[in-house]
């Protein structure tokens, strides 16, 4: 099912979606930085009763937290008569996709410093990008920056028979490995 409306009207009228349907929200907000933790604990009880991004939740909440944020204090410069459009669809077999759109100028990715360079340690801001990247499988900026979109699979697709025989190679050889080798399982 897709909704559409502002935060304030869908956040009246959409408070428990049937669990584990899948879902697609477009909604909007004002830039005004109050509203950014409303908007993600609502969103984010959406895409967990959704049940598309099983145990990888907080990975998604951090990432939307970021992306809104940047939106509202980097994109749209705190204008409240500006809006941040966000939309969010879950699919529980191919996990859930965010694009968050500010009515900013925008920026280039590329010239973002990088926040774990000695010189950024001590910055206030800076973080939220690399943040993203860590926390979500696909992180990707478009319209010239004035658009995030980002993406978590469920988990939950569909593995190629190479992909199965690969990870069955691996069980084997970390669960018995020959003799005088110590084998470690990675993640």
């Amino acid at each position: 099912m897709i909704w559409v409306g502002s935060f304030n009207s869908l956040q009246s009228a959409l408070h428990r979606p049937p669990f584990g349907a899948a879902l697609e929200v477009h909604t909007w907000l004002r830039s005004e930085t109050g509203l950014i933790s409303p908007f993600a604990d609502w969103l984010m009880s959406l895409v967990a009763r959704s049940g598309c991004v099983p145990g990888k939740e907080e990975f998604v909440e951090l990432a939307l937290r970021e992306a809104v944020s940047n939106a509202i204090l980097h994109g749209n410069r705190m204008d409240p008569r500006k809006l941040v459009h966000v939309r969010c669809c879950c699919d529980g077999a191919k996990g859930v996709f965010i694009v968050v759109r500010d009515q900013g100028h925008g920026f280039d990715p590329n010239n973002i410093p990088n926040p774990l360079a000695v010189e950024n340690l001590d910055a206030e801001h800076g973080r939220g990008i690399h943040l993203m990247k860590l926390a979500m499988d696909e992180v990707s900026f478009e319209r010239g920056g004035t658009e995030v979109q980002i993406r978590k699979k469920s988990g939950n697709e569909e593995k190629t028979a190479t992909q199965r025989i690969q990870k069955r190679i691996v069980r084997r050889s970390v669960r018995k490995p020959w003799p005088g080798v110590r084998a470690v399982e990675l993640g």
